[in-house]
């Protein structure tokens, strides 16, 4: 059993990778903004109200634990096309600083297909939908991998594909060669059954893996 920080669980991969976490019998913090509405109760469960940006409730959040799992996202609105978007690197300028205070080094965190340098990957009949739908968030995620390989930690990257609902199957693909990277679906449930698997050990240590379903056919 392990104490796990979810950055960002209350809702979409985060809530999933609570889930898979208390199940598999760890002790979770869900951090988020509204982490005492997110429904969920558990004896190993504690949720944590907080801003991802703000140091004091970062540093609280991480303090006493084993990994740190970061999940945050941003929601699909105007503000995706109109930016700046900042959320990504801003909150894991933060992170990086209290993991070092608090003196955690595991860290496995949420990007997608498409950042750093996954992003050549991208196919040319996709690249102008999606620089146009995620452009200014993927820009952000990409500084955000550059800050988290720049940094000391035992950290993990998680690039999933297009994210759909849906229980977990374990049937997915984890692409850690540059040239097996392309795009396609994958279910929630299952990015969090990787995101807290790697948790759980060293593996995929210092790897940014692609994550697409198996048996479904990619996009291209």
């Amino acid at each position: 059993m392990s104490k796990l920080v979810v950055i960002g669980g209350s809702s979409g991969v985060g809530l999933e990778c609570v889930k898979d976490a208390l199940s598999r019998g760890h002790e979770v913090t869900l951090f988020a903004r509204s982490a005492s509405r997110s429904g969920l109760s558990h004896e190993r469960l504690k949720t944590l109200d907080g801003d991802a940006r703000v140091n004091a409730d970062v540093l609280q959040a991480v303090s006493g634990a084993d990994a740190v799992l970061q999940t945050l996202g941003v929601p699909f609105n105007m503000k995706l096309f109109t930016g700046p978007i900042t959320l990504f690197s801003e909150s894991t300028r933060v992170l990086l600083d209290a993991m070092s205070t608090a003196g955690v080094s595991r860290l496995v965190a949420l990007t997608g297909f498409g950042t750093g340098d996954s992003k050549s990957a991208v196919s040319a009949l996709q690249r102008p939908g999606f620089n146009l739908v995620f452009g200014k968030a993927y820009a952000d995620k990409s500084e955000q991998e550059q800050m988290i390989k720049a940094s000391k930690l035992d950290w993990t990257i998680a690039r999933p594909g297009v994210l759909r609902n849906g229980s977990k199957t374990g049937k997915y693909r984890v692409l850690t060669e540059s040239e097996e990277w392309r795009n396609g679906v994958i279910r929630r449930a299952d990015v969090a059954d990787f995101m807290v698997e790697a948790a759980e050990s060293n593996k995929y240590m210092r790897q940014a893996p692609v994550l697409i379903s198996h048996g479904l056919v990619p996009f291209t």
